[in-house]
């Protein structure tokens, strides 16, 4: 299907005829009208509406550019042609060995992309580009993470995350690879299968609330709250007092074992 309509001017005939034929191709492959995601740069297919709101954005918003493959809508996955090849460093160091930096995912709205080694290996190798053609310093990925951890740190809007990538692409020489939307960066770090569980603790680290405690309010060793206390000394319920990150090992030391060199690293005493 022709998509050169995506770049269009907004105000073209192209454009027009481009976005009814998107939403007739929605409608007869999902077979609905009432709930279909909105690939607009402000939902970037992560909220659902009737196909009269999505023409709405999709003309005032305009398109996400970088949602090319149009899975959300019946379109199959094309699978690239480097997915089995191997990723792993000249030096003998992981590629992605940097990524162990921490990276706060609000919500992975994208399923587990991580359990997909293919897809992990076509990141990890679209990835490697350098950031813009000559730049030594940084990758696609590295930069990618750089701002991500920004985005995190300081509580940026998924709007106003997107909007930064746009002006940091205007702002880097032609060629650049940074991602134009949230969407794509989310959907690019999901990948990487860093996922995290949340869990409510004790503030003096006796429990963590899950199990036999999952439903407790009061730590049963120290008899403190689970939830915060504020300013005005009153408990605010649902805000928990403490909370610490797990990090599942397996999806990690899956990934290690993706690449050659790290695997031989971490099986050396096997023999």
């Amino acid at each position: 299907m022709d998509k050169s309509w995506m770049h269009s001017d907004r105000r073209s005939k192209a454009y027009e005829f481009g976005v009814e034929a998107f939403l007739n191709f929605a409608v007869e492959n999902l077979l609905t009208t009432t709930h279909i995601r909105c690939p607009c740069v402000k939902c970037v297919n992560l909220k659902l509406f009737g196909v009269g709101i999505i023409r709405d954005h999709v003309y005032f918003n305009g398109i996400d550019q970088s949602y090319k493959n149009w899975t959300f809508h019946g379109e199959p996955w094309e699978a690239t042609t480097n997915a089995s090849r191997n990723v792993e460093e000249d030096d003998g160091h992981s590629r992605y060995s940097f990524v162990s930096e921490e990276i706060d995912m609000d919500d992975n709205d994208f399923g587990d992309f991580g359990s997909d080694p293919y897809e992990f290996a076509n990141v990890i190798g679209d990835g490697d580009q350098p950031v813009y053609p000559g730049c030594r310093k940084y990758t696609k990925l590295s930069a990618l993470v750089k701002l991500y951890n920004l985005k995190a740190k300081h509580g940026m809007s998924d709007v106003c995350f997107t909007e930064l990538l746009i002006l940091q692409g205007d702002l880097l020489p032609e060629g650049n690879t940074i991602p134009t939307s949230m969407y794509e960066a989310k959907k690019t770090l999901c990948a990487l299968g860093l996922s995290y569980e949340k869990m409510h603790a004790c503030p003096n680290d006796c429990i963590l609330y899950r199990k036999e405690y999952e439903d407790s309010t009061n730590c049963p060793t120290c008899g403190i709250s689970r939830w915060k206390e504020g300013k005005d000394s009153i408990l605010k319920e649902g805000v928990p007092a403490k909370v610490v990150w797990y990090f599942p090992p397996i999806p990690r030391f899956k990934r290690m074992f993706q690449s050659h060199e790290t695997a031989k690293s971490l099986t050396w005493h096997a023999a």
